[in-house]
């Protein structure tokens, strides 16, 4: 795909009635890289045996690399994180948001561009949800 990253690009391929919806997408360099992909399920027998492929395979990618896989829940629509093959469930919006500049921002710009960094961010998600409810409203 090698597509820039958007909200509304996302909830497209997600979205089940679309042919992309089932598998992961990949995101690197700022870029959705490919979607619809399968990734190697975990061999871990002390995963709970109540999680499906999906978290499965979060757990699989992250032993498997240094990616921190993010995973929503199709049943509940709740948030998990696999890294290094732990999984934390249930993660809430400002934990994940946390989570990714900790282990995304920092390692990328180091800790002397942080502080523009985490306010260019936080400046990029308030925008975004000023814009969705506008259009929400409509």
């Amino acid at each position: 795909m090698n597509a820039e990253i958007s909200p509304q690009l996302l909830v497209n391929i997600f979205n089940p009635k679309t042919p992309l919806h089932d598998g992961a997408v990949i995101i690197s360099e700022n870029k959705i890289k490919s979607a619809a992909c399968l990734l190697p399920l975990s061999n871990d027998k002390n995963i709970s045996k109540g999680l499906g492929t999906r978290h499965r395979s979060a757990v699989g990618m992250s032993q498997e690399s240094d990616a921190i896989v993010v995973v929503v829940s199709e049943e509940t629509g709740k948030i998990s994180i696999a890294k290094d093959g732990t999984l934390i469930m249930d993660v809430k919006e400002e934990a994940l948001r946390q989570i990714l500049i900790k282990n995304i921002v920092i390692k990328r710009f180091g800790n002397e561009n942080l502080k523009k960094k985490r306010a260019s961010l936080k400046e990029k998600f308030k925008n975004n949800k000023v814009e969705n409810k506008k259009s929400e409203t409509k």
